[in-house]
């Protein structure tokens, strides 16, 4: 499947759906414009109280599906942590997280490090890897000198 550039007006979306067999609903443009539209990443919840302002018919499970429905096209992105669904628009590159493990702050990695793991996977494994959004966990420096500091 390929990517869209998300910065394109619906019709791209919808021809993007279209050339996978699929429409671009209503209520799967209020919820795409609903993740695109948000500053940083939304949770369902969040996705539900924008569309539900615009739509009081849509529920919680329609959200839910459709989000996951968007996640199989890769107009949207999934990341699971501190146990709750947050969802981004896909970038015109792939991008990568990095997740802090104690206080949950986020950064971004470029894929150009994470390339150079994609070739040696492929060329030892001759597996290819073809995600373009990857969440990486660890100690962000301020909780890995905290911790350090604390066993001191």
């Amino acid at each position: 499947m390929t990517e869209v550039d998300l910065a394109q007006p619906a019709a791209d979306f919808a021809a993007h759906l279209h050339s996978q067999g699929f429409r671009l609903t209503p209520q799967r443009h209020l919820i795409l414009e609903a993740v695109r539209q948000a500053s940083d990443h939304v949770t369902p919840e969040d996705v539900y109280q924008l569309v539900h302002r615009q739509n009081p018919t849509i529920s919680r499970a329609t959200i839910y599906r459709t989000l996951d429905f968007l996640c199989e096209m890769r107009l949207i992105h999934a990341l699971y942590w501190g146990g709750q669904m947050y969802y981004e628009i896909t970038a015109n590159e792939p991008h990568h997280h990095l997740v802090c493990r104690i206080c949950g702050r986020m950064a971004e990695c470029e894929h150009d490090l994470l390339q150079v793991l994609f070739e040696a996977v492929e060329k030892k494994h001759h597996f290819t890897i073809d995600m373009d959004h990857v969440a990486l966990f660890g100690l962000c420096q301020r909780c890995r000198g905290s911790r350090q500091k604390s066993r001191q």
